[in-house]
């Protein structure tokens, strides 16, 4: 069977892959610039970040004293602020991993009664968007008096509908019936078999549910603007947004826009960390998912 198109080596192959080549550019610049100007940014005086063009580097390098001040700035804050949020991150992530993952079995394997419409209900859910549930959020909080507290952060960030989505699919795909029939005809509780059987079956896209959860936990900014009001609890973006309002606001106040720059590309380092060191289930997850 003959392939429809232009032959590899030809002018009109060449002209399509160049084409090609150029729109996949596009989104590129789009995620790299921001990317970019952040760590040029970061590398200039307070005088060079306002009298240099934003992508040239200024007239000396920085970047350490900044880095410096950042860590020492308001008896080194910004320091707790990376606690916090790796604490809420970290702890949405695992919880929200685990129940997504028990969540996407029971719907994928277990026949009950209203299964259909609570996965609707879940399927519904993923299109809701987070900043319409925060002020409901809020005043549930409010009367479970957890206004101010770490469990504000966390537990909303817990219920996340996408990943009981993603680990229903994959369950589908990757753990047979045959093998759970197996475990239960050798006398295997359910418990047992969910955890030695299916989540060792399940890691590739648990490792992906992971990742997505924990970067949207320490990206969240609104809801913790609206349930903390300390600021030893904040996060690291509301931390930082509190620095630029500070910086904004003129007066006497100290200029401190290359520290809240400085304080961003610091603050995204853990973020690529992790990235690097779950891509490669990421990756597996997703391949695997597109296979099959």
């Amino acid at each position: 069977m003959r392939m429809v198109g232009a032959r590899p080596g030809t002018a009109a192959y060449r002209r399509t892959r160049a084409i090609g080549t150029t729109f996949l550019c596009v989104p590129l610049l789009y995620t790299l610039l921001p990317l970019a100007y952040l760590v040029i940014a970061a590398t200039k005086t307070q005088s060079d970040l306002f009298g240099t063009f934003g992508f040239a580097f200024g007239h000396s390098m920085a970047l350490f004293s900044n880095i410096h001040a950042v860590f020492t700035f308001e008896n080194g804050v910004f320091l707790h602020w990376l606690i916090n949020t790796a604490l809420y991150s970290g702890s949405a992530s695992i919880g929200t991993t685990l129940i997504s993952s028990a969540a996407g079995y029971a719907f994928a394997r277990f026949r009950f009664i209203g299964s259909r419409a609570l996965f609707a209900l879940v399927l519904g859910a993923v299109m809701i968007p987070q900043t319409a549930l925060t002020i409901p959020i809020f005043l549930l909080l409010s009367q479970l008096g957890l206004i101010d507290t770490p469990l504000a952060v966390i537990l909303p960030s817990l219920v996340f509908p996408l990943g009981v989505y993603l680990m229903r699919v994959y369950i589908e795909q990757a753990v047979p019936q045959d093998l759970i029939d197996a475990a239960r005809m050798d006398g295997a509780g359910e418990l047992l078999i969910f955890t030695t059987i299916v989540f060792p079956l399940i890691t590739p896209a648990a490792a992906t549910v992971l990742l997505l959860s924990f970067v949207a936990t320490w990206n969240n900014y609104f809801l913790p603007l609206v349930v903390l009001s300390r600021p030893s609890l904040f996060p690291v973006t509301v931390g930082l947004a509190s620095w630029y309002q500070a910086a904004s606001a003129g007066g006497g106040s100290q200029a401190i826009f290359t520290l809240v720059l400085t304080g961003a590309l610091v603050a995204i380092l853990p973020v690529l960390a992790t990235f690097l060191c779950l891509q490669r289930f990421w990756q597996t997850g997703l391949g695997s998912g597109g296979v099959k």
